[in-house]
Order: structure tokens, then sequence, then C-alpha cells
């Protein structure tokens, strides 16, 4: 059957990525979005798109009734559910078909098989694919599991039989800890995934994250794209993909991708689909199906030429796959890094806002689901890119994607792409010496602040900018009219650290710090002082509108510099950066009270109130565990003292900044 309209299920990059090449294989393409999201980029994109209902995705994305009624009134031939949301809902696939629609996904039988991962361990036994040791089924009861766990012994893994995608899951290693952390995976699976079953299954400390490709015509035919290396993760979380699995013999991946292809010849798999494995030393073990198209497919794409969107057309349309595997060779190699709005040093917590500057680099593939202008909701997953990299090699790779990660630029939300970048240069990441829980153990060092004599000088050229421009952006030229704005004088005389303009500059990774510019002197050249005290002397010369020669020593660096949507945004060679300035006198006021206020780091819900009023804690004690974008994140005790004016319960929903409690100091 001939698809003629495409009704896209979906949200962000993933829809904008579908509706490109329907549109290019000659199908026409209609979107689908909630209130929140009524002036969002896929719908701009697409340029035809339905209301589905609120921006609570429980009120719009995940309503099948809304979904299949949107899909008629368009005349829909098809609708393909991207990742997420109904991607793997058995019961959206039956309705799909039921109204005379093609689901583009495998079938509600094969949906239930891999959705349970009890069921889809048996599966993996059934085919003969090595499984991980644990606990045979499923638990609910917390006293039964655990039990089951100290009887097997830690470090155990719990996992949510609905979850996916690296959400459900939960280790635990420590007996103080068993019972919050049955508790809490418990809960989760309650609330993300409908359902309280828990798998036990013993924890590969070392293991990298292997999964394989394939694609199914649904008759028989299977066969595989090669495999993707995402042992980069967070928690469970993929961080940066790369295809294929570098350092790993390629015997052993064969192995892997004919146990993948064998699961999937099984079930007369359909679509899309991607195997997952842990691989430890020549050992290799099933771990899951995510039966749909995965966020990472374009480094798939990048080695093997394909386009997976218009392969899983084709399937659709009952036209097969159109190769054999023979026909599939491996060209290079790729890799991706996820650019999401979170905040490194808030747990990595979503951080939302208006991305008043968003810049990315060209000469390399962007998925992306917003424009500067769009906002980041509490509603649903903050990516704000996807930055995809293909080279002739895995060094060549990882150097380009640094160096593109470097002149990424945003403001308005904290992201992570400091973060991603320290990964992107780390040597052993760069020697493929990682393993799942690598970042984990490493945070610290890989979040820390760049405190190199380079950050030193861009942070200097900033707070001169800033000064020099007498601090407002409607000049062209941000360095004229020095006298007129700020009062210098030569020759003033006196303590230049006091005589120095004050402003206060925050990083893109929100470190914050007081600067002094000294007056100006002949040759323009500025003296800036840190707070404590070091002094860098620069020179600034304009070469040409908006583009500027600076000086330091016997070093000469240029830079592009402007003064945009009340940011300072720096061109330099070692990439773009961002500061957003202030004066001393924004940041004055207020009062003691405000450092023992607990307040909401983001918009979202309660789901466990931990202390209650008159009780004594110490800093660092978890107040209240909220839920915000699919992540728990605690919120915590700024200081010792007593817990009082508590004013929330569980199940309360939050805004950002909200105060929901107050630490008095205690008698003592």
């Amino acid at each position: 059957m001939k698809i003629k309209t495409l009704l896209i299920a979906n949200r962000g990059e993933i829809a904008c990525r579908i509706a490109r090449t329907a549109r290019a294989s000659g199908i026409t393409p209609v979107g689908v979005h909630s209130e929140a999201d009524a002036n969002a980029l896929h719908v701009r994109e697409i340029g035809h798109s339905v209301c589905i209902g609120a921006g609570p995705a429980s009120e719009s994305y995940l309503k099948i009734d809304a979904v299949i009624a949107a899909a008629r009134s368009v005349g829909a031939d098809a609708i393909h559910p991207g990742y997420g949301f109904l991607a793997e809902n058995p019961d959206f696939a039956r309705a799909v078909e039921a109204a005379g629609m093609i689901f583009m996904g495998p079938t509600p039988e094969t949906l239930e098989r891999f959705g349970d991962k009890a069921s889809a361990k048996q599966a993996a036994v059934a085919a003969g694919v090595p499984v991980i040791s644990g606990a045979e089924g499923a638990r609910s009861d917390p006293q039964e599991i655990a039990d089951e766990v100290r009887e097997m012994g830690l470090p155990v893994l719990l996992k949510a039989v609905g979850g996916g995608g690296g959400r459900g899951q939960r280790l635990v290693t420590d007996e103080a800890t068993l019972v919050e952390d049955i508790e809490g995976a418990l809960r989760e699976a309650k609330s993300t995934f409908g359902s309280e079953g828990l798998l036990l299954e013993r924890f590969l400390p070392e293991a990298r994250h292997v999964e394989v490709q394939i694609a199914g015509d649904g008759k028989g035919h299977v066969v595989h794209l090669f495999e993707r290396d995402c042992t980069l993760q967070r928690r469970h979380q993929k961080v940066i993909e790369e295809a294929p699995a570098w350092g790993l013999p390629r015997a052993l991946l064969d192995e892997i991708a004919h146990d993948a292809v064998r699961l999937g010849e099984t079930l007369d798999y359909r679509g899309l689909g991607t195997v997952e494995f842990l691989v430890a030393g020549d050992e290799y073990f099933f771990l899951e199906v995510n039966p749909r198209i995965q966020v990472e497919h374009p480094v798939t794409e990048a080695i093997t030429g394909l386009d997976l969107v218009a392969l899983h057309l084709r399937i659709a349309e009952g036209m097969g796959l159109g190769l054999v595997q023979q026909d599939l060779k491996i060209n290079g190699h790729a890799v991706e890094a996820r650019l999401y709005a979170e905040d490194p040093a808030m747990q990595f917590a979503p951080s939302t806002g208006t991305l008043t500057t968003l810049s990315l680099p060209d000469g390399l593939r962007i998925d992306s689901g917003v424009e500067e202008g769009d906002a980041v909701t509490p509603y649903y997953d903050p990516m704000i890119a996807k930055l995809i990299v293909h080279a002739p090699d895995r060094e060549t790779a990882l150097a380009r994607l640094a160096t593109a990660l470097d002149h990424v630029a945003v403001e308005g939300v904290q992201t992570n792409r400091a973060f991603l970048t320290a990964l992107a240069r780390n040597p052993e990441f760069e020697r493929m010496q990682v393993h799942t829980r690598w970042i984990d153990a490493r945070l610290d060092a890989l979040t820390q602040a760049d405190t190199s004599d380079r950050s030193t000088l861009w942070k200097a050229a900033a707070a001169v900018l800033f000064v020099a421009s007498g601090r407002c952006d409607h000049s062209p030229d941000p360095w004229s009219n020095r006298d007129t704005f700020t009062g210098w004088r030569l020759g003033l005389g006196g303590d230049p650290l006091e005589a120095g303009q004050r402003v206060t500059l925050t990083d893109g990774g929100g470190a914050s710090e007081e600067l002094r510019v000294g007056p100006v002197k002949p040759g323009s050249r500025y003296t800036v002082y840190s707070e404590d005290g070091t002094a860098i002397t620069l020179t600034a010369r304009e070469i040409a509108p908006g583009r500027w020669q600076m000086g330091k020593g016997d070093e000469t660096y240029l830079i592009d510099a402007r003064l945009h949507a009340g940011v300072i945004e720096l061109d330099t060679p070692e990439g773009r950066l961002v500061y957003r300035p202030a004066a001393p006198l924004a940041f004055a006021g207020g009062d003691a009270a405000a450092d023992r206020a607990v307040t909401s780091p983001l918009t979202g819900m309660i789901v466990n109130v931990k202390v209650s009023d008159g009780q004594s804690i110490s800093e660092g004690d978890v107040i209240a565990v909220m839920e915000s974008m699919k992540l728990e994140i605690s919120i915590r005790a700024p200081a010792d003292g007593i817990a009082s004016n508590i004013s929330v319960s569980t199940g309360d929903m939050v805004d950002r900044g909200q105060v929901i409690a107050e630490i008095l100091p205690s008698e003592e």
C-alpha cells in the first residue's frame, strides 16, 4: 500500500527528522502537538499539525484516542510513533491497525513481547542468546525483593519490567540504602511505566554497552546494520554514541550481530529495532530490545549510507527491505553527542527557560527540535540538539566533535556542553578504556570549571567589553564612547583595584565571578582584576565591525564579539563563549533568611516528603523528592537546623524557585 499522508505522533527533533524524509519520499507529513507546543519547531517545520491536548504528555502525546482522531481528521494512511511516548505501546499499535491505518513499527504481539523486560529475556533465552543471571521473573513485593537481593549479594541492578532507554534502572550497592532504593525503584516503575514489576539482575561493573541495529520485513527476513557503542552513560542515560564499536574484535561483534538477527527472525520482526547487549571481556549478554527507531540512529546512517526512515517507510508499504546482508558495508566512523538543557551543577537536573541565544556550528549534521527564541518547558525531554560527526576514522571524528562543541553557544538555560567537550577530549575515552559506570565515577573531574589561562583571558575580554560599552548594546561599537559611558579618566591615581569598574560575569556553566576593570591606559590597554586580586593586562583594537584584535603580552588573538539579548558572545579561536553580565547592584539586597529557604530547582511534582515540621536536620539531608521531565531530583537542606514551614505534600505541583520549606537555626 502506497502511503500518501503520514501522521507523525511525536514532537521535537525526531518529528522534524521523520517529516523531512517523508516529504522527500513524496509523502505528505502531518504533525500533532500539545497546547504547550503550539509554536514549537516541529509544528512550524511540518506546516500542518493538529492539537491533541494540554501540555503534560499524559494529556496529549500519550492519549491514544486523541492521536487516532487526529490521524482520521487528516486522512492519514499511516502513523509513525518516533521514539518514546506511544512508540512501544501495543494498545496503540492495535488501535492504529483497527482504524485501518499502517502502524510504522513491529506488530502489537512483538511490542508486548519486548515491552516487558521479563518476557523479552525469556524470548532471548528461547533463541539461545546469552542473558545476565538473576532472579527469575518479576517481583513487586518490597520484602521479597529485599530478601532476593540479600541472597544474590550486592551489587544488584533493579530494572522496571516496562522500562527502556536507560530509564527505570537503579543500582543497589549498599545494604544501608536497600529499602530506600527498592521503594524508589517501585515508585518510579509505577509512575513512569504503569507497573511496579522489577527484574533483579547481577550487576556487571565494567561492561561496555553495545547495541545492534536490525531491520525486518515482517516475513522472516532480518538484517543487521552493524553495531553502535553506547558505553558513555550517566546514570544509565546515554551521553555520546558511536558506530562502529571501536576496539572490540570484529569476530565478537559479528557473533553479537548474528544473535540479534536470530532473535528478530524468531518473531518475524517488522520494521526497525535495536537489540542491546552488555560486553564484558570476551563475553556478551542480552540486555533488552527497543522495538522502534533510536535516538542515536544517525550514526548508523552515517556509516552505512542508508536513510533509516526511508527504509522504515519502504517496509511499511510492503516493499520489503530491498537489500541483503552482503550489500551492507561499514564506511568510516561516526559519533553523536546529545546536547541537553540540563544543569551539571544541579545533578544534571533539566533546565527550563527560553533559548535567548542558540548558535550551532556548521560542517556537521545537526538534528534539533528547537531554534533561538524557543522555550524548553518542564513537560518533555530537554534535548536541544544532536551533533553528529562522520569521519574516516575515530580519532578524527572525536577531534571534530570536540571542535564543534567548542563552537556551540546557548543562553537562557544551562547545558551540558562543557561536559560533552570534556568527554570528547578525555584520554581514557580516546583509548576506549571506559565502561557504563565510568562517567559516574569521574563526574566531579568531568564537570569542573575551566581554569586555564585562556579561560581567564576570555573572561577578562568579556568584562572589558561590558564595561567599555557602558552596559548597553545599542552602540554598534562596543568599545566606543569610553569616557561618556564609564566616566574613566587617565591618571586617576590611588589604588587601581578600587578605581576599577566592577562587573559580575556568569559563564555558560553557571559559575559567577566579580571582576574589576581598571582605568584605560594609552594604547587601549586594560587591566582586569579577579576576585583574589590577580591582574591580567590586555589590549583591544577593532579591525572590522564586530571583529577585534586582542593582545596579551607577546600573543595576539582575533575574536568576534557582540552584545546580544543581554549576553556577551565571544567567538574565539578555541570556541564560542557566552557570558551573562551584571553590575554588582544587580546582586545586592536579600537577607540571611534567603540562605535558609529551601526552593524547588525545577517545575515538577513532589513524589515524596522526607521530613516534618520541627525535625532536626543536617546540611545536605533530603527534604523532598520531586519528579521533573521523568527524572527524580532530591531537594536537599542548604544548612543545619530545624525544618519549618513545610508547604508541600506528596502529589503537589511546584514551580521553579518556589519555597517549599525553611531551615530555622537550632537553639544550640
